[in-house]
This record gives C-alpha cells, sequence and structure tokens, in this order.
C-alpha cells in the first residue's frame, strides 16, 4: 500500500495488520497468568507493528507478515519480561493441583472430577475454579520441568516466543511423544475439544467458548485443569 506520493502508506498498513496483532494476542493469553490483561498485550504489538514496518526491506527474502509477527511477538514478550510475567505463587498453586490430581486418581484409578480435586485440596468447587483461572501460564510437559530447572525467563522463551516452541513440538522424544498422546486420550471427552482446537486448530479462548457455548473464563479454567492433568502424568514419564 503506498500514498498518492509513492510512500508506503503506513497508516493503512497498521490498519491491515491490527487484526494480526488481536489474533497473536488473544493465542498467547491462554499461555499467561490472568493478571496479564489482553489490551495491554495488543497495545505492546501494534508497537512492534509499528516498528517492524519501520524496519522491514524486501531484499531480506521474507514476507512482511512473518517478519512483523517476529516484531510483534518480541514486543509483547519484552513488555511480560519487564513486568515479572508470571508469579512463583502461581507456579506453586499449579503443582499443588499436579499433586493432588495425582493422590486421587490413584485412590480411585480413574480420571478425578473436579469436585473430587478440590475436596482433595481442601476447598469448595468454586474456589478451586478460581484457582484454575488464576495458574494459567503454566504449560504442558517440557523436558526441563523433569530435571527440576526453574527458569522463568527460559521458560517465557520456550512456550510463549514462539510457535516453534509450542510444547507439543517440544517433546521430541519418541516414548515422551506416546506417553503425550496417551494421556490427552484419558482427558474428558470436553476437554480433549479444547486442547485439539486451542492447539491444532491455533483457535483462541475466546473461539473455543463460542464453539461450546461457555463463559471463556471457563475454558481457561478447564484448559488449565486439563495441562495440569497432562503435567501430572506425564511427570511419571
Amino acid at each position: 500500500m503506498y500514498t498518492a506520493k509513492g510512500q508506503l502508506d503506513r497508516n493503512a498498513l497498521i490498519r491491515q495488520y491490527q487484526p494480526l496483532v488481536r489474533r497473536l494476542a488473544h493465542h498467547m493469553m491462554a499461555k499467561l497468568p490472568a493478571s496479564v490483561e489482553v489490551d495491554d498485550l495488543i497495545q505492546v504489538g501494534l508497537i512492534g507493528l509499528a516498528d517492524a514496518l519501520t524496519r522491514f526491506e524486501s531484499s531480506q527474502g521474507v514476507q512482511f507478515e512473518t517478519f512483523a509477527t517476529q516484531r510483534i511477538r518480541g514486543a509483547m514478550l519484552d513488555e511480560l519480561r519487564e513486568n515479572d510475567w508470571m508469579s512463583r505463587g502461581s507456579r506453586k498453586s499449579q503443582k499443588e493441583i499436579e499433586t493432588a490430581m495425582r493422590r486421587v486418581e490413584h485412590r480411585l484409578g480413574r480420571t478425578p472430577k473436579e469436585s473430587e480435586i478440590a475436596i482433595e485440596l481442601g476447598m469448595s468447587l468454586l474456589d478451586y475454579q478460581t484457582l484454575l483461572g488464576k495458574v494459567r501460564g503454566t504449560q504442558l510437559v517440557y523436558l526441563e520441568d523433569m530435571s527440576g530447572r526453574n527458569d522463568d525467563d527460559a521458560y517465557l522463551d520456550r512456550h510463549v516466543a514462539d510457535s516453534a516452541a509450542d510444547p507439543l513440538n517440544m517433546l521430541r522424544d519418541h516414548k515422551l511423544r506416546e506417553a503425550l498422546v496417551a494421556a490427552i486420550k484419558l482427558l474428558p471427552e470436553r476437554e480433549q475439544y479444547i486442547m485439539s482446537m486451542y492447539y491444532e486448530h491455533d483457535m483462541n479462548l475466546k473461539e473455543i467458548a463460542a464453539v461450546l457455548d461457555v463463559t471463556e473464563s471457563r475454558i481457561c479454567q478447564l484448559h488449565s485443569q486439563s495441562i495440569a492433568r497432562l503435567r501430572a502424568k506425564m511427570r511419571a514419564h
């Protein structure tokens, strides 16, 4: 897009690629704690888009959208790093949920219900569901988890920075892949749908909520619970 003077029309391009910024922000939200506001990510992403317009050169041999996506994600990541993107308290709560799930499953010999996990944690179902909304930002199983490594910045780079670092792509070990597939098949049916829509079809939480006719916050809770179930099972491998 060019102006009448033959110059690149920055304003028109920013308007054209605003949906890209919003899509990246919304899809990233499931990988971030509830304290992060999507509007903040969008605003930072627009700054990244403007930076991409300034720096892009067609001679680099890449499409503008590919280049812009990298700059937008980079701007969002920088903002998250500067603002203490995830509390250690959330990590602690996530591990407590996983531990409770393992105990109940071992005792009952089946996948536990939400109410049963809540009882194991000594809290009401509502409080447990609220906690699920707060601990989003922990992702599937990553190899560093198995060695006990705890590096927030490395975690952010692995799971938010690049689609190639998606947890499903990080499980390069064949046995881990097989174990993950088996674990997903044991999820409650609705949680299987959510995982498929989010990771396979690249849908964000709002879109999934519309498909299943529930609130976005409920999808967030179920996504977090699915992650906890999978991590609890995968720690045995």
